[in-house]
């Protein structure tokens, strides 16, 4: 009899189709007789393939059907996820241990990636600690953690596993914590059992939800991911090891691999024989461990040593907001005692602007470069009164009321038809003329006070637009002819400007 027949999509990969033969038998049959083709070049590290691996990968291993996998589609906000996703995957399918510094703002994570770390944490205790000034004991919510974590990710191109804290309530809540992480562009997600209000797990006092709750936390993550057609890694946590006892974490976390998620972490394991303890269980999913620096429960092991003991991700969650805090009291101390922070405590100035991409940007900035006679026509063109005098030896500074615009007077280049050339045109006999143009605003304020040659007719449309309807070339042939200044034209515009116009 023919298995479910699945069909997936892999977002933005067009890679040649792996053939996969899958079944939902028993745990006796490996490799069935449905058969199911993706398109994906690694498969280890696409959706789909990982959802089905731990659907059926827990069937064989309990001998007990499931239900049959969803249909799995991708909408547009999970696949820039899906990408960053896939990355977190690929480094959990190659060989060795990897190390994941915690980052707290975007900053922190720029400087992890620069030091060449292909993934990065974030952690719950030194955002609460940056964004809030407040202890990691529940103070920090969803959104002020969804909000740092998204400026986090679209800082680097590292994936980004983000601390989920609980869930923040109970698996409704967990779903539409997921679906946030999701489109905040996270990589992977923890999620722990701790009750509300939770905080740091080596901290006193630690409750856990019931195992009912805890593994339905984790189902509601999952379908979450299929719901939105996300490859987010479900990085499950149990703190059941301070709150109850080890069997009680490694029960949890086996429960949490057959529920689906990823990758296990029981957080504040006491010893070297816990970690190897728990490292056993459900051999084929990875393990998560957590260096916590500064006297944590658990034993500080070396990259090599927790890889022979069996841990695929390493977290190291109070390195930067650590010293962090250290340098900014060194640095205090030393301003307050009239010093500046020595040099080699900082980096130079130049340093500072290469790390936040000043460099990259001038360079990225002379793509849009201007000229700047295509400035100077475009600022004349935008602003209602767009015009400042600049010539020469021009030294007069007026001064202005604070709500006068910065105005700039463009001499125009050539004139045409217009009498730039005094043996021809219409204008030629008023060229040498200057028109003045005078703006008084209903308040009584002068907005604007400046003169031009006569012949700038289209000029004086772009300074003034109440003036484009204005046949200005006839009142010029009417004054042609007479010596000393007179007013042409006295008139409010439509907000109420008084708008004069003399010919000099």
């Amino acid at each position: 009899m023919m298995g479910p027949v699945i069909s997936s999509r892999d977002c933005g990969s067009r890679a040649a189709a792996v053939p996969l033969v899958v079944s939902s038998k028993t745990k006796a049959q490996t490799h069935p007789p449905t058969s199911l083709v993706l398109p994906f070049s690694n498969p280890k590290s696409q959706l789909s393939l990982f959802n089905i691996h731990h659907k059926f990968y827990h069937t064989r291993r309990n001998g007990v059907a499931q239900s049959s996998p969803k249909m799995v589609t991708c909408s547009a906000s999970a696949e820039k996820n899906n990408s960053a996703a896939k990355k977190l995957r690929l480094i959990l399918d190659s060989p060795g241990v990897h190390q994941g510094p915690a980052c707290f703002d975007a900053l922190s994570a720029l400087l992890v990636q620069r030091a060449g770390f292909d993934y990065c944490f974030t952690s719950g205790f030194s955002i609460s600690a940056a964004k809030l000034g407040l202890p990691d004991t529940g103070f920090i919510s969803y959104g002020e953690m969804v909000d740092q974590g998204q400026q986090i990710t679209q800082a680097v191109s590292i994936p980004v596993i983000g601390d989920a804290d609980n869930g923040y309530g109970n698996p409704m809540n967990v779903k539409r914590t997921v679906k946030g992480y999701i489109r905040a562009g996270f990589a992977g997600i923890i999620l722990e059992d701790q009750v509300s209000p939770k905080a740091c797990g080596h901290t006193r006092g630690r409750k856990v939800v019931s195992r009912e709750e805890a593994i339905m936390r984790i189902k509601a993550a999952v379908d979450a991911r299929e719901e939105t057609g996300s490859d987010i890694v479900i990085v499950s946590r149990t703190d059941s090891r301070q709150a109850v006892s080890l069997d009680e974490s490694l029960w949890r976390s086996r429960a949490f691999a057959d529920a689906g998620a990823d990758v296990l972490f029981i957080d504040a394991l006491a010893s070297r024989e816990e970690m190897k303890s728990f490292c056993e269980i459900s051999p084929l999913v990875p393990k998560m461990a957590n260096m916590l620096e500064g006297g944590g429960k658990t034993p500080i092991l070396t990259p090599f040593e927790l890889e022979e003991v069996g841990y695929k991700l390493v977290a190291y969650p109070l390195s930067l907001i650590g010293v962090s805090i250290r340098a900014m009291q060194d640095s205090l101390a030393a301003i307050k005692g009239g010093r500046i922070p020595p040099p080699g405590s900082m980096p130079s100035f130049e340093e500072i602007k290469d790390i936040l991409g000043f460099n990259t940007y001038y360079e990225e900035e002379k793509r849009y470069a201007i000229s700047s006679s295509q400035m100077a026509r475009q600022r004349a063109s935008s602003n209602v009164y767009g015009i400042q005098r600049r010539t020469p030896d021009d030294t007069e500074q007026r001064s202005q009321s604070p709500q006068d615009p910065v105005v700039e007077v463009i001499t125009p280049e050539v004139y045409g038809g217009y009498g730039a050339d005094s043996s021809r045109g219409p204008f030629s006999g008023i060229w040498s003329r200057t028109l003045r143009v005078k703006i008084t605003g209903r308040d009584g304020f002068e907005k604007l006070d400046v003169r031009i040659p006569a012949g700038f007719l289209e000029g004086i449309t772009n300074i003034v637009p109440a003036l484009g309807g204005v046949n200005i070339k006839g009142l010029l042939d009417d004054a042609a002819e007479e010596v000393g200044g007179k007013l042409l034209l006295d008139f409010n515009d439509t907000v109420g400007d008084r708008i004069q116009v003399f010919l000099e």
